[in-house]
């Protein structure tokens, strides 16, 4: 079975991210993101709570539609 991995970045400070499907399964990822967030139907990462609070606050100022 291939590891899928997924490369995010946090939509507030740019810090890049790595999520694999494994670590989603079992709660080990390289680069761990610390939180996410929903908003329309896509999962955003974080770095850090600050940051997952201040895009929760105004998630339109930080996606790109």
């Amino acid at each position: 079975m291939a590891q899928e991995r997924i490369e995010a970045k946090c939509p507030v400070c740019g810090r890049e991210m790595e999520v694999s499907d494994v670590g989603k399964l079992y709660g080990a990822v390289a680069a761990k993101p610390r939180a996410t967030s929903t908003y329309k139907d896509k999962t955003y990462y974080f770095d850090s709570k600050a940051c997952k609070k201040e895009f929760d606050e105004s998630p339109q100022k930080f996606v790109k539609e």
